[in-house]
């Protein structure tokens, strides 16, 4: 059975593996699609803001998406909900700090709503390695991946600013008001 393909997919997929490849010289063809899939991914309605608290409430700030994903001491239910809060939370990063420039903040000292650079990364990064820890059973193929994403996480949020350069700044609509 044929899986349904989005119709951003081949339009991103060229932009991102020529990025990828020829300014970055990352030849990954599976860390390639996976960020054509994320990009995707979120360039549909309501999917930056997808995880919701118990009461419906959509989690909009890296400390409460760190909180729904811990099973023991905060709300995730099962160390499989812990994985998949985890990679959203990995890729809600590194889409925010490659592709929404406008709603990082300067510095943690800002008065600016939003996360840091650094706080992106830090929480992306470690979100990315929590994953590829999940290494068994259904997850043992995609684990690898994550471990080369987690080693190359600051050059795939590179890539991406890039693919945003090359996409053009003005050509992308406005990003919705994202908190840290």
């Amino acid at each position: 059975m044929q899986t349904q393909v989005h119709p951003l997919e081949s339009f991103f997929n060229s932009v991102v593996q020529s990025t990828f490849e020829t300014k970055l010289g990352l030849h990954d063809p599976e860390m390639i699609a996976y960020v054509t899939r994320l990009l995707c991914e979120f360039s549909e309605p309501d999917s930056v803001f997808r995880l919701h608290d118990a009461t419906g409430k959509r989690i909009e700030t890296l400390e409460e998406m760190v909180r729904a994903s811990d099973p023991v001491h905060g709300t995730a239910a099962s160390f499989e909900e812990e994985r998949e809060v985890r990679k959203y939370i990995c890729d809600y990063a590194l889409f925010v700090a490659g592709m929404c420039h406008d709603v990082v903040k300067p510095d943690s000292s800002s008065q600016q709503d939003g996360p840091t650079l650094a706080e992106l990364i830090e929480v992306g990064k470690e979100s990315c390695y929590i994953v590829s820890q999940f290494n068994v059973f259904e997850f043992e193929k995609e684990a690898p991946l994550f471990v080369r994403l987690t080693k190359e996480y600051e050059r795939c949020i590179l890539g991406l600013a890039m693919v945003r350069e090359e996409l053009g700044d003005n050509k992308l609509s406005a990003s919705p008001e994202i908190k840290g």
